[in-house]
């Protein structure tokens, strides 16, 4: 007889005369310490309390007093690259993510998701037998295949994690979020009415999953990683921290700025003689700026502050669920930032950065009307670069820039158990975000296996830095570390007890060979600000061909400078998009990411439903966007409705005859017109029924995707509650888009999903 499993007993006629044999699970052993990772998104170097700001991060700055504050911590420009890093403890272009996760080139650098001969840290402590939770922004799938419809290979539980509870985007409404728990969507258990806020949301759900798992195996430590979708745009809070911080900073962002850097000084987090780096360009002196700008800027500042102190906060429920539970001292406690802050505010900040990718550039007079709303559900904000600059003081540049601004941000350790109390306080040594993994596992006692689940694996090029949590003296273990974003390049490099860095901003369609490139001496000169690139040429050519030979070692190469016009990308083997561009949607269905979804953004196509239904039967038949902006279908008092919401300006169009009871074909038709126009008509059994003239044809409605027979999230439009589902029966919906989009409007929906990422 064969035998389905592996069994090391003996089998005899009777039990007597046998012996029996258990296999028994993974264990890491008595002492193995449990690991939080909370990671921030877009956060800058000074953003945190114990950095420099004026802004309350109590919880943090406490984990900082008792453990490690790392003030030389180096991650990748943009948030998908160092997720993939960190995960992994590798570098970001090796593992297949030299950019965000929403697109693939045919490279090996950028797959769109991880490597899966790249192991995630959830991966290998799930295997020595740890219970392993996310919670939070993933990020690292491809957003195509991020529909209920799969493939799942790459969603968090299929790379090591036990249970998740988050959002697959870049970024979500924080107050009405696109949710996947484990493997399916869901909907919010509550909305803005009910005091609702997805921070919350998550850790109420990561405490439940670690009470799940200590009240049963009190003996198995877990893993959990905390990726919030704070600090990036949208920049929402509650109204109470709003209120908090109205007319903190009215002073301005040079003001603001100076007494940060400073405090930055007097903390010891930056080295003496360290300069303020000059307004990068683009930043205006706050004097200057005419009253309206500065309103709106300090608006916006105020609502960022707001959005990091309730993050805070939340953090510090967690600390204290920890330490309630009497788990706090034996956890490995890391919080840190994916980039530095964020530049897609631009000159002026956004209310709605939908508008901006639709050509549509709001002033600060036109936004003021709005002001009161920053902060609230009903907005989509972004700081303008000013305030950016001062959240990466004393540096210059910010996130997507290889320079300081974008890569050098905070990093905190709270390891009671692994830090001698007479050892804690601040460490200057040079850490990357990939020496976290190798760390973790030489703490915790693991060796990284050479094979994972039958596949050869990448070797572990992370350092740990475990010497320096013992000892604030002991040297930098990553000498040498390599940058690259969208055809920028860094290197940082100790000569003979000297750190330099050599650096490149590269401007898409340059020439790479010529474009110049600059040198800085960083131990003397952190914030970039003398350029010796003139005066020691053999060192930056050294360092030039150092960061060739890393590019060729880490599978940088290809260089590839595309980034934005990647996101338009559709109708390609392997993917979710019909060649004959018709999308058949039949309910019940989970709401779709936009890009699994029809594109219908700046397209001109015609949607026709079929429904079954009775005398006053209605609601959507299909929506896609939020209150801000979207367009919703759906049918009210008998008559087929339009409501064409182009940020907050609602074209409506009624059917002017009502739709007989039985069975009906529904139809909507969306055209382009000259410049930004276009037109929208009905049709009800065929038959004309109504057209209505737009003056906005949006390019780029939403960052939320669409949902069938119903209205997911807000409503977006004002004439119903959602969901308002459809009381009749809804048979299908078919999306035919009539045409290829045309370059300009390619572009632009592919710059406002970068923008999001």
């Amino acid at each position: 007889m064969s035998r389905p499993s592996r069994f090391e007993g003996a089998i005899g006629r009777t039990v007597a005369e046998s012996e029996p044999w258990f296999d028994e699970p993974p264990h890491p052993g008595d002492t193995a310490p449990n690991v939080v990772i909370v990671l921030l998104d877009d956060t800058g170097f000074a953003q945190l309390g114990c950095y420099g700001s004026d802004i309350d991060t109590p919880n943090i700055d406490a984990l900082a007093a008792d453990g490690l504050q790392f003030t030389n911590f180096h991650v990748t420009p943009l948030c998908s690259p160092t997720r993939a890093s960190l995960l992994t403890g590798r570098s970001q272009h090796a593992v297949g993510m030299r950019a965000v996760s929403n697109f693939r080139t045919g490279f090996p650098n950028q797959l769109g998701h991880i490597s899966n001969h790249a192991a995630t840290v959830a991966e290998v402590l799930g295997a020595e037998g740890y219970a392993t939770f996310c919670v939070g922004k993933w990020h690292l799938a491809p957003m195509e295949q991020c529909s209920a419809a799969g493939p799942f290979d790459q969603w968090p539980l299929a790379r090591g994690f036990d249970r998740f509870y988050g959002f697959l985007e870049g970024e979500t409404d924080q107050f009405h979020p696109d949710l996947v728990c484990d493997n399916h969507p869901i909907e919010p258990p509550g909305g803005p009415d009910d005091g609702y806020h997805l921070s919350e949301d998550m850790v109420d759900h990561l405490m439940r999953m670690i009470s799940d798992s200590k009240g049963v195996r009190p003996d198995r430590p877990f893993f959990a990683y905390v990726p919030f979708g704070a600090t990036h745009a949208p920049h929402q809070a509650p109204e109470a921290y709003l209120d908090k911080y109205r007319g903190r900073y009215d002073e301005g962002w040079d003001v603001v700025r100076e007494r940060w850097f400073q405090r930055q000084l007097e903390l010891g987090v930056i080295p003496p003689g360290t300069e303020l780096a000059p307004r990068n360009p683009g930043v205006d002196a706050w004097d200057d700026l005419p009253e309206n700008q500065r309103r709106l800027a300090a608006r916006l500042q105020e609502a960022f502050a707001a959005f990091l102190d309730h993050t805070d906060d939340q953090i510090g429920r967690l600390v204290d669920g920890l330490r309630r539970m009497g788990e706090l001292d034996d956890t490995i406690f890391v919080v840190l930032a994916d980039n530095g802050a964020s530049q897609e505010g631009g000159p002026f900040g956004v209310m709605h950065e939908m508008k901006f990718f639709n050509g549509i550039l709001e002033t600060p007079d036109e936004a003021i009307d709005r002001i009161d709303d920053i902060g609230g559900p009903h907005s989509h904000t972004n700081y303008p670069w000013g305030w950016a600059q001062c959240g990466n003081s004393p540096f210059k540049w910010y996130k997507q820039n290889t320079h300081e601004g974008g890569v050098h941000v905070p990093m905190v350790v709270h390891a009671p158990s692994h830090i001698p109390a007479d050892a804690r306080g601040l460490r200057d040594q040079f850490v990357n975000v990939a020496d976290i993994v190798p760390t973790i596992y030489e703490l915790v006692g693991i060796e990284p296996p050479e094979v994972f689940r039958g596949i050869e694996q990448l070797p572990v090029t992370g350092v740990s830095f475990a010497s320096a949590c013992a000892d604030a003296s002991a040297s930098s273990t990553n000498t040498l570390q390599y940058f690259e974003m969208g055809g920028s390049r860094a290197l940082v490099h100790r000569v003979d007890g000297v750190w330099w860095k050599a650096v490149c901003k590269h401007a898409p369609g340059g020439d790479y060979d010529t474009e110049p490139w600059e040198l800085y001496r960083l131990g003397d000169d952190w914030s970039e600000c003398h350029d010796l690139a003139d005066a020691d040429p053999a060192m930056l050519e050294r360092l030039i061909e150092l960061w060739w030979q890393e590019a060729e070692r880490h599978g940088v190469l290809p260089l590839d400078d595309r980034m934005v016009e990647l996101f338009g990308a559709r109708f390609r083997p392997n993917s979710p998009h019909p060649e004959d561009r018709r999308y058949v949607y039949r309910p019940p269905m989970s709401p779709m990411p936009g890009q699994a979804s029809a594109a219908i953004g700046g397209r001109a196509f015609d949607l026709t439903a079929r429904v079954t239904r009775r005398a006053g039967d209605g609601g959507v038949v299909y929506a896609s966007g939020t209150e801000n902006s979207g367009l919703t279908v759906f049918v009210q008092n008998d008559r087929l409705v339009i409501d064409y919401n182009a940020f907050d300006a609602h074209t409506v169009l009624e059917s002017d005859v009502e739709i007989p009871p039985g069975d009906a074909t529904l139809g909507v038709a969306l055209r382009r017109g000259p410049g930004t126009s276009g037109s929208m008509a009905l049709t009800v059994n065929g038959v004309p029924a109504g057209s209505a003239h737009l003056e906005l044809f949006m390019r780029m409605m939403s960052s939320v995707g669409p949902s069938v027979g119903y209205d997911h999230g807000s409503a977006v439009s004002d004439r119903y509650e959602a969901p308002f589902a459809f009381t009749g029966e809804l048979h299908e919906v078919e999306i035919q888009l009539l045409s290829r989009q045309d370059a300009e409007t390619r572009d632009a929906e592919a710059a406002a999903e970068m923008s999001r990422q």
